[in-house]
């Protein structure tokens, strides 16, 4: 082989061997001869790289073109293979395991093709050619382990042949040669269980991944399981065991031999002192071992779930029983300190608890058992001292994770019996609350996250938790009362002040029944304790807890409001962009207060004039901020320095938005006298629309104050419209414009006939520009800019869809020129036709179908039946039959529905004449006179969902 070529194969070879090493590789992979001769020779060739690209070399041939090699040549790769392999067995030092790994994937790739036709003896022949050889043994396993990735593994998608091709297999090798890779496997256990540690537990891999689909009897016998169970007591090769265990366990199985096969295995394992977990020192090997327990028990579940649906009483209590046995062993795993092992158990726990729910009534041995998971639960629930709350990682998000798995056992648990739960979590958070001060903070925190939890473990209709059932009422107000009156919002660790104020805001229905408790609650929202509290973390959940706390509790505040917006105010100030000092909230976290403030001043019982002096108040501020910043922008010479007066000025107009959430209609805002403070907030934000630089955040954020006055302010804001709309369309991006159509929508949508000389002035400068910016070159595989268009092209067939809905059609017929309309009209029969986006393809048959509907009449516009029969029919039958029009997706399902009714609307308004078209129109598409025929007959009848059903088999065929 070239020498030159091989030496670019090497990763660390210098640049200008590599596109050598490239054409060698084109040319080698097409002349099999050659190849196959060179790799001969190549197996020796001492550098590793040149080794594995044989390899790969060899892969490609097998997988690409196996079938259009000669005989002889596929002859000649099983030849070289099993030289390869035969070498391996005299190597006094192995191959590095990439190239084993490889070369196994290359032998199984071999299997896979040959296996069934030319090599029925694969197994037997690498079996007598490695025998019990250490290296050979271990390529064979490697060449298992391979196959059992392409023939069984589930997470590989494969296709319909492949599959068939691979059940053929399986039941081939279940035939003639399972039992010898079973005697194989034993051979190899026993063999190297002493002396190769890693090796063994490479076969008990291979055991583990097989006995899912082969003989099960092969392998759960004595001498077998004796064999596995002596590798439970080696430290090396227990953890393997076990795992091969598991996979014993889990294999599918009619349900008494199910039982009767985890039963024996359990007791082997009792007899053995596997049982006697107390003494067992060695994490990762209880980890696997609870992982089998695991296993063992929701084996059982299953099988005792299959069995009392027979109604086979006496074998589904035997089943029971067996599963009841389990349950010292599950509880001793439950409460390990080490959550790993805790958590593999956790399945069976939660199924043993569904099997106790289905029961008519428990004994007192489950009820026990009941509240000893409880019990283990509550604790296993509470944070470890090496907990790092400041800077959560990998550890934190597995105990986080950890934590929603025993919330779920707590729920199941509510489930088995609500009222054992309410009356433990009643004692555990009583004890604790009495003593917090001298408690540790995990303790504190659990008890009151039990609290919380009860909230949806014992579930009530829009947390409706304090009216209904007494003893729960009664149960929770009393914990309630506790948490609140108690003083634990002192507790200094934040897990625990954080947990206070999630659990006042879950059961904030409470202050309804009790709200003489409201005072104590906002101190602890307004100071240290909440919104002044020194880690931004907690600040940050406060500012968003306290705003839903306030808009349910709102009509208990009127006596604190003036307090509350005076304790807060130096909250709600902009921060200004030069100030280095960190704030105390993050802008997000300043919205909630902003809109809280709205609600407190919306909804307090003070006058209107009181109303609207709080108000300017609370929004003047923003605008003087607002037009000083906006006036330094533009001055601004450094790109960094603007975007950061933008990203503020941008947060002034979000902070003045978020107040008016607080209103629902016009009405309200002015009850509350507001009308005018908001039409000031217009006319200071409207001036940044023309501002030279940073357009893009700076139009976003009046847009969006824009659509939130549309609603708040209605026909008031109109007058602000044109001009904003003249300053949004200049210079636009394909972004600025997708955004711009939902506001002209919105208004188009809201206030019809009144913008109709507005909507006609802007009509055209604005489907001139989506078209300008449609039209802009773009690089080929410009993924972004691509689905950029897409959406400008939705945003435009929407925007067009709402006018014509709106009946504002006098708005497209008044253009002016007729190519004005014509051009439109054009573009909705393009969307409709030309791009394969089903989504803007069902708007333009529904626009289509609205247009006929207003112009398609006698009395219609001038021109528009010519149009419809030139142009919408063809669109009817020519996007259907489009390539791209995949009939088995749901949306383009749902274009075809718009599209048949657009056709039925059409024979609507135009009667006979429409038939008579489609007679001569449909022979040009190849259609023969019957088919054209029946479709008019069944175009004619009144039912649509016949016309649906019709059309959709039409196109199904015609597409053949």
């Amino acid at each position: 082989m070239d020498e030159q070529a091989l030496m670019g194969l090497n990763p660390n070879a210098d640049a200008c061997y590599r596109p050598c090493s490239a054409t060698y590789v084109h040319t080698v992979v097409f002349h099999v001869i050659i190849l196959i001769n060179a790799i001969c020779v190549c197996f020796s060739h001492s550098d590793d790289h040149v080794k594995f690209f044989c390899f790969q070399v060899l892969e490609h041939q097998i997988k690409f073109r196996h079938g259009t090699l000669a005989a002889a040549q596929q002859q000649l790769i099983r030849e070289t293979l099993m030289k390869w392999l035969q070498a391996q067995l005299m190597n006094v030092h192995p191959e590095k395991p990439f190239i084993r790994n490889k070369a196994a994937q290359v032998l199984a790739l071999t299997f896979v093709m040959e296996y069934l036709t030319l090599w029925p003896k694969f197994f037997f022949d690498i079996l007598n050619l490695v025998g019990l050889n250490l290296n050979g043994v271990d390529i064979y396993l490697r060449t298992l382990m391979a196959i059992d990735a392409e023939v069984v593994d589930r997470d590989i998608l494969h296709s319909p042949e492949e599959t068939r091709r691979n059940i053929l297999i399986k039941d081939t090798m279940r035939e003639q040669c399972i039992p010898a890779l079973v005697e194989s496997w034993f051979q190899i256990l026993q063999t190297y269980q002493h002396t190769h540690s890693e090796l063994t537990c490479q076969c008990l891999e291979v055991v583990g991944a097989y006995v899912s689909w082969i003989d099960l009897n092969l392998i759960a016998n004595d001498r077998f399981v004796n064999l596995l169970l002596s590798h439970m007591s080696m430290e090396e090769l227990r953890e393997e065991a076990c795992d091969c265990l598991f996979e014993i366990v889990n294999k599918g199985m009619e349900p008494v031999d199910k039982t009767k096969l985890v039963e024996s295995l359990c007791q082997v394992l009792q007899s053995a002192g596997f049982f006697n977990i107390e003494q067992e020192e060695d994490v990762d090997f209880l980890a696997k071992f609870s992982r089998l327990v695991n296993g063992m028990g929701q084996s059982l579940v299953l099988s005792w779930t299959k069995l009392s649906k027979t109604g086979d009483a006496k074998v589904s209590a035997e089943t029971l029983r067996a599963v009841e046995g389990k349950v010292p062993l599950m509880l001793q795993l439950l409460i390990h300190e080490d959550d790993d092992i805790s958590a593999n158990i956790v399945g069976f726990c939660y199924d043993y608890l569904h099997v106790l729910k289905q029961l008519p009534a428990l004994s007192e041995q489950q009820k026990s058992n009941v509240e000893a998971i409880m019990l283990a639960v509550m604790n296993k629930l509470k944070y470890d001292d090496e907990y790092n709350f400041e800077n959560e990682g990998e550890d934190e998000a597995m105990f986080v994770e950890y934590r929603k798995q025993l919330k779920m056992l707590l729920d199941r648990l509510a489930q088995v019996s609500p009222e054992l739960l309410l009356e433990a979590v009643h004692r555990v958070f009583s004890a604790t609350m009495q003593n917090w001060q001298t408690v540790q903070f995990m303790e504190v925190e659990v008890a009151i996250r039990l609290l919380y939890m009860l909230g949806e473990a014992l579930p009530a209709s829009h947390g409706a938790h304090f009216s209904g059932d007494t003893t729960k009422t009664s149960t929770l107000q009393s914990m309630m009362r506790t948490l609140i009156s108690c003083g634990v919002s002192e507790y200094q660790h934040s897990s625990v002040t954080l947990e206070f104020f999630e659990t006042v805001v879950r059961y904030d229905k409470f202050f309804l029944v009790e709200p003489q408790h409201i005072p104590s609650v906002l101190m602890a929202f307004l100071d240290h304790r909440g919104l002044r509290h020194s880690s931004p973390k907690v600040r940050s959940r406060v500012a968003y807890l306290f705003s839903r706390f306030i808009k349910t509790l709102h009509k208990h505040m009127n006596a604190f409001i003036e307090d509350i917006l005076s304790r807060i105010q130096d909250l709600l100030e902009l921060a200004p962009p030069e100030n280095g000092f960190p704030a105390p909230l993050s802008s997000d976290d300043q919205l909630f207060m902003f809109e809280t403030a709205g609600v407190l001043i919306v909804n307090g019982e003070s006058p209107a004039e009181r109303k609207q002096a709080l108000m300017r108040s609370l929004l003047t501020p923003l605008m003087e901020a607002f037009r000083m910043l906006l006036a330094k922008l533009p001055q601004e010479a450094g790109e960094e320095r603007q975007a950061v007066l933008a990203d503020c000025l941008s947060h002034a107009v979000g902070f003045a938005s978020r107040t008016s959430k607080a209103f629902s209609n016009k009405q309200t805002v002015k009850q509350c006298g507001c009308s005018e403070v908001y039409l000031d907030c217009l006319q200071t934000f409207l001036p940044a629309l023309s501002c030279p630089v940073q357009r893009g955040p700076l139009r976003s954020a009046v847009r969006s104050f824009l659509h939130r006055m549309i609603i708040c302010l209605e026909e008031e804001v109109l007058p602000f419209i044109p001009a904003a709309s003249q300053h949004m369309l200049k210079d636009c991006e394909p972004k600025d414009l997708q955004e711009f159509i939902p506001l002209v929508s919105q208004i188009t949508a809201k206030f019809k006939n009144q913008v109709s000389p507005f909507l006609q002035e802007i009509f055209m400068p604005l489907v001139m520009a989506i078209f300008e910016v449609l039209s802009r070159p773009a690089e080929e595989n410009d993924q972004t800019a691509a689905l950029e268009k897409q959406m400008l092209r939705r945003s435009y067939f929407s925007f067009i869809q709402t006018i014509a809905s709106s009946g504002m059609n006098e708005v497209m017929a008044s253009q002016g020129e007729p190519e004005n309309i014509e051009r439109v009209l054009f573009t909705i029969i393009q969307g409709a036709v030309d791009f394969p986006d089903p989504i803007a393809q069902k708007t333009c048959f529904i626009i289509l179908s609205r247009l006929v509907e207003l112009w398609g009449g006698k009395d219609g516009l001038v021109g528009f039946p010519d149009f419809i029969y030139k142009h919408i029919v063809p669109a009817c039958f020519m996007a259907p039959l489009k390539p791209t029009f995949d009939l088995s997706d749901a949306q383009t399902v749902l274009t075809l529905s718009e599209c048949t009714l657009t056709l039925h609307m059409i024979h609507l308004k135009r009667g006979p004449e429409c038939i008579q078209f489609l007679q001569e129109y449909l022979p040009s598409l190849q259609v023969s006179a019957e088919i054209t025929q029946e479709l008019c007959q069944v175009l004619q009848q009144p039912d649509v969902k016949v016309l649906k059903n019709y059309m959709k088999v039409f196109f199904q065929q015609a597409r053949l």
